[in-house]
C-alpha cells in the first residue's frame, strides 16, 4: 500500500466539511417528519418549514455552481498538462501541434497584434481557412474520384468563404474550450458546423437561387441541407480544429511582424471584399443567362464577356440552379 500522503487542496478539505454539514442538516430536517404528522403542529411549523426548504434549495444552487466550477478547474488543469505532454512526443512525418497554453503564453509575452481573439486574428483565420479548405477538398476529390475539380467559392483564386466562415465560427465557438477536454469541442463543432452549413445553404438558395450541395439522399437529413453523417464530421473537425489546426495556424500568425502584418491584413481584406462583390455579380448574371435573360446594359454585357458560362462552370463545378 502506498503510504505517501496524497496532496489535498483547500477545496477538498472544505468539501469534507460540507459532507459533515449535510449529515447534520439531514438530522435537523428529519426531526420535522414526526412533527408534521399532526395537523396543529404542521400548521404552526408552516413558515419554519418553508424557510428551511428555501434555504436547502439555495444551497443546492450554490453547490451546483461550485460543482460546475470545480469540474472546470480539474478538467482544464488535466487537459493543459496532457496537451503539453503530447507536444513532447515525436512523430515521424508531421510534428505535434503546439499546446494552446503555449500559444497563449507566447502571444501575451510578445504582445502580438493578433493575440487572443481580436479582429486581426479572425481575419487571418478566415483567409487561411478559405484557402486550406479548398486544398483539402481538392485532395479529397482526387483521392475519391481520381480527378481534380474546382471547389472554389470565389471567382479569383482558390478560396471558398464557406470554409473561412466555418473556421471563424469554430474558433469563436470553441476558443473558450481550447484548454478543455475534447468532448466539449466535439459537441460545439457538431452544433456550430451544422447550423452554419444549413444557414449557408438556405442563404445561397434564397439570394442566388442555387444550391452547391444536397444531402437529400443521405439518411437523417434536414431539408437536404445537413445530415447526421456530416454533422458528426463537423464534430470531429471541431476537435481537430481547436486542438491541432488552430494552434498551428496561430503559431504561423505569430511569425507576422506587427507593421507588415497589419498592412497584409487590410490588403487581403480589400481583395476579399472585391472578390466577393465580383463573385456575387457574376453568379447572379450566370443565373439570368440560365433562364435566358439577355444582358440589359453594357455593364452586364461586360460581365457576360468576362465571366462566360464555361468559366463559371469550371470555377463553380457543383453549383445547381434547380433547373
Amino acid at each position: 500500500m502506498d503510504e505517501t500522503r496524497r496532496q489535498q487542496t483547500a477545496l477538498e478539505s472544505e468539501s469534507q466539511v460540507l459532507l459533515a454539514s449535510v449529515a447534520a442538516t439531514r438530522q435537523q430536517v428529519e426531526a420535522y417528519y414526526p412533527k408534521i404528522l399532526d395537523q396543529d403542529t404542521r400548521d404552526s411549523l408552516e413558515k419554519e418549514v418553508e424557510d428551511t426548504v428555501g434555504s436547502l434549495r439555495r444551497s443546492v444552487g450554490n453547490m451546483a455552481v461550485a460543482m460546475k466550477q470545480t469540474y472546470e478547474l480539474a478538467d482544464e488543469l488535466e487537459t493543459r498538462y496532457e496537451d503539453l505532454e503530447r507536444t513532447e512526443k515525436k512523430r515521424r512525418v508531421i510534428g505535434p501541434a503546439p499546446a494552446n497554453s503555449m500559444i497563449d503564453s507566447r502571444e501575451d509575452s510578445l504582445n502580438h497584434f493578433a493575440r487572443g481573439i481580436n479582429h486581426y486574428k479572425i481575419l487571418w483565420i478566415c483567409f487561411i481557412g478559405s484557402f486550406a479548405g479548398v486544398v483539402v477538398e481538392l485532395l479529397w476529390c482526387l483521392f475519391r474520384y481520381g480527378y481534380l475539380e474546382s471547389r472554389s467559392g470565389l471567382v479569383y483564386g482558390p478560396f471558398n468563404l464557406l470554409y473561412g466562415a466555418g473556421a471563424v465560427a469554430l474558433t469563436l465557438a470553441l476558443y473558450r474550450f481550447r484548454n478543455r477536454s475534447g468532448w466539449l469541442s466535439f459537441a460545439g463543432g457538431f452544433v456550430v458546423g451544422s447550423v452554419l452549413e444549413y444557414v449557408c445553404s438556405w442563404g445561397q438558395e434564397l439570394i442566388l437561387g442555387s444550391r452547391s450541395w444536397d444531402y437529400s439522399a443521405m439518411p437523417f437529413n434536414l431539408n437536404g441541407r445537413i445530415c447526421l453523417l456530416y454533422s458528426i464530421f463537423w464534430g470531429v473537425l471541431g476537435v481537430l480544429w481547436i486542438k491541432d489546426l488552430y494552434p498551428r495556424m496561430a503559431k504561423l500568425i505569430l511569425k507576422l511582424p506587427e507593421k507588415k502584418g497589419k498592412i497584409l491584413t487590410w490588403a487581403f481584406t480589400a481583395f476579399f471584399i472585391v472578390n466577393i462583390v465580383v463573385s456575387c455579380i457574376s453568379v447572379y448574371r450566370w443565373s439570368q443567362r440560365v433562364e435566358g435573360v439577355e444582358a440589359p446594359s453594357v455593364f452586364w454585357e461586360m460581365v457576360d464577356e468576362r465571366f462566360p458560362d464555361e468559366r463559371m462552370e469550371r470555377i463553380f463545378a457543383n453549383m445547381d440552379f434547380g433547373e
